[in-house]
């Protein structure tokens, strides 16, 4: 099994080969949004983490928690100015 680097640009055939899903598949999730991806030169590029986040989607949720708690401490320490 291969890792998944966060920070390598894989093709759609990588990503086919690394989530073990069919063609009419990964056009379909890409059509959906449920990867998210940028077209280059006629073809997507997938990020590394946006794999990681669609395998692991709790971490994801985590990570909005997170941040969602540090905006809000944020704006409540700019709210006096």
């Amino acid at each position: 099994m291969s890792k998944i680097n966060p920070h390598e640009v894989y093709t759609t055939d990588e990503t086919r080969t690394l989530l073990k899903i069919s063609p009419s598949t990964i056009k379909r999730m890409l059509k959906s949004g449920a990867i998210r991806a940028n077209k280059v030169g006629g073809q997507y590029r997938i990020l590394g983490k946006e794999l990681l986040r669609l395998i692991s989607p709790h971490v994801e949720r985590k990570a909005v928690r997170v941040y969602q708690k540090i905006k809000k401490r944020i704006k409540n320490k700019v709210k006096p100015w």
